[in-house]
């Protein structure tokens, strides 16, 4: 089975093992889903993520974070820009996510980074999706 869209896959299987409770969530892995994993470990969205050494392909295992009253910590993920649509922005028009509660997850040319920082770094990018 050939995906057109893995992040959006990646996105949907997080959400759908948070809507069951499941501690972890597992997925073919690739360089950008290590990515946004790893964004979303710095942010606090996920407790931990590690990259397996299965063969033909890695898979990237995520352990999904909850509260001490097993509330989900990460409420909603949304994918803005898609294979059909790609949407872009200039470091001066990183959107706000939730006014500012949310974060932006951009692909720059300096790597995938929230959109904080690469408002800091004065950088702009593909806006791979929402989180909060």
């Amino acid at each position: 089975m050939t995906l057109t869209d893995p992040v959006a896959d990646m996105l949907t299987r997080i959400r759908n093992a948070q809507a069951v409770r499941k501690r972890y969530v597992v997925m073919p892995s690739s360089k950008l889903k290590v990515e946004i994993a790893r964004v979303l470990r710095a942010e606090g969205y996920i407790e931990h993520y590690d990259v397996t050494k299965d063969r033909p392909q890695p898979r990237l295992r995520i352990r999904l974070k909850y509260t001490k009253d097993n509330e989900l910590v990460l409420t909603a993920l949304q994918r803005v820009s898609k294979p059909g649509r790609r949407v872009y922005t200039k470091r001066q028009d990183i959107p706000l996510v939730l006014s500012g509660m949310g974060v932006a997850v951009l692909s720059t040319p300096r790597g995938v980074m929230t959109g904080k920082k690469a408002h800091r770094l004065g950088v702009g990018g593909e806006v791979l999706c929402y989180i909060w």
